[in-house]
């Protein structure tokens, strides 16, 4: 029989998904987890700053103990009233830290924070877990509250933590879960002593793979390991609830789906795999691109990070930051492709000044801004005109001629097989070139993606002068392909239009 000892973070892993808890205990090592440092970081940093909410709180130390953490806690709840942070409590098997306890004379008021911005189901499967706990232990809990961040707070100055933090009182909802959280328990160690090391369940998947975070589950591969290559689950853009109907079906290799009533976007990527067809390329529409550009082109990409506690006056909660750009330009017809960039001090608080003032100056005369989706540049931009608004009326100039080399891949004016559906930048390139090696991300030195970019940037203020050059060569290599692919984009579509 296997014993089991129930964290909140356990408990809401199980609750998703019974497989994933006998996974974590058993296979961990296939855990495929997508989270980055700086995720992980910005929500220890959230955490520790929400510990002052209340004023002045006593700590309790973590401990692989968790004994030692239990007895500490029984101590300081001798003192109310206070503020205890990490509290922590243990009830058949089931312990839970409790991120701020309000330990009053009439009873306590638990307090759970979170680093996102919104409130989700699974963060009160997390309270209702905590409150099951102490209730059953014989604690008056008054209150049990969510604990996340505004994101229309804006940094002047030091952080006001009230202002930057909302609290939700979620106490009526968590008590009519409690029931809920005793069966869940139970169908969680029912479900566990029934499977140990060499027995593994026979769970299928399904939804529970893909929520609550919208994005599947670290075990994914794992579960879907004997699927045929390519399923279902590769069709781009279509909705998960409409990819799991098929799936259940029986409708799971592309062969199986040729016969499906499928929208023609979906149906088209089937169709190019299955039957190996030529390149689709809407030559009216690439050309009514290509008109629309005017001398001189700029192919610029930016690259950028987040903070969850904004750390620059002016900036928000989760505001991309622009660190980096790269820049080719070509200034008339005929003309030589130039190159410039920019890439920010890792030590310089005023980065994004810089940034803006750079690109107005490689930027000087009227033109067209080439970009790939939009939506990215143009919302940097705009935020850094409001920031600085001497350079308003320069930055939001630049958005007058603006192109998205996206829109004939996204709307599928140009489609090949090798796209698999997608249109993002890392599928159409080496789809269109598919034998140059110098416009492969994979051959590139140190950073391969946007994530890997923003990580290496914030990394570097704890480098050695060494790594700290190697780490730019190789954001400068990265950031340089992207808008080299631009121009190669741009030479290929005026390939295709005259052949």
């Amino acid at each position: 029989m296997n014993e089991l000892n129930l964290s909140k973070s356990k408990y809401c892993r199980g609750k998703m998904c019974n497989k994933m808890y006998w996974m974590d205990k058993y296979k961990p090592e296939e855990n495929k987890s997508k989270v980055s440092p700086s995720t992980f970081e910005n929500g220890q940093k959230v955490g520790e700053l929400a510990k002052g909410l209340f004023g002045k709180y006593e700590d309790v130390e973590f401990n692989k103990d968790l004994n030692i953490m239990i007895d500490t806690t029984n101590e300081l709840l001798k003192n109310k009233p206070n503020i205890i942070t990490e509290a922590s409590f243990k009830f058949d098997n089931n312990f839970c830290s409790v991120d701020i306890l309000k330990n009053d004379e009439d009873g306590v008021e638990i307090y759970e924070v979170k680093s996102s911005t919104e409130e989700k189901d699974i963060y009160l499967d997390d309270i209702s877990y905590q409150y099951y706990i102490l209730s059953n232990l014989g604690f008056n809990v008054k209150k049990a509250c969510l604990v996340h961040v505004n994101k229309n707070y804006i940094k002047h100055g030091e952080i006001d933590i009230k202002q930057f933090f909302i609290i939700e009182d979620e106490t009526e909802v968590v008590k009519s879960m409690q029931d809920d959280v005793k069966t869940n328990i139970e169908k969680l160690n029912e479900f566990m002593k029934k499977y140990d090391a060499d027995t593994e369940p026979d769970v299928d998947i399904g939804m529970q793979c893909e929520t609550p975070y919208k994005a599947k589950c670290d075990y994914w591969e794992y579960c879907t390991k004997n699927l045929p290559k390519p399923n279902v689950f590769d069709v781009h853009t279509l909705k998960a609830s409409q990819k799991y109907k098929l799936y259940y079906e029986g409708k799971v290799s592309f062969e199986d789906l040729l016969d499906e009533k499928m929208s023609n976007r979906f149906k088209e990527q089937v169709e190019f795999e299955v039957n190996n067809l030529e390149p689709k390329i809407d030559k009216a529409a690439i050309k009514e691109l290509l008109q629309s550009l005017k001398y001189p082109l700029y192919f610029i990409d930016f690259e950028s990070f987040m903070h969850v506690i904004p750390e620059y006056d002016g900036t928000h909660a989760y505001q991309q930051l622009c660190f980096q750009y790269s820049l080719h330009i070509v200034d008339h017809e005929g003309a030589e492709v130039e190159h410039k960039e920019f890439l920010a001090d890792s030590d310089d608080d005023n980065f994004m000044r810089h940034f803006a003032e750079s690109m107005l100056n490689d930027m000087p005369k009227s033109g067209t801004m080439i970009v790939y989706n939009r939506v990215f540049e143009e919302t940097r931009i705009k935020e850094l005109a409001e920031m600085f608004p001497d350079l308003t009326d320069r930055l939001l100039k630049l958005l007058d001629n603006l192109v998205d080399f996206m829109v004939p891949f996204r709307r599928r004016a140009y489609y090949t097989k090798e796209m698999e559906g997608s249109y993002s930048i890392k599928y159409v390139l080496p789809a269109i070139y598919p034998d140059d090696p110098e416009l492969n991300y994979h051959n590139l030195p140190l950073v391969h993606h946007g994530t890997e970019a923003s990580e290496t940037f914030l990394a570097m203020k704890n480098m050695t002068s060494e790594e700290r050059e190697k780490a730019r060569q190789g954001l400068l290599v990265y950031c340089g392909l992207d808008t080299y692919a631009l121009v190669k984009l741009w030479e290929k579509f005026k390939e295709v239009v005259e052949e």
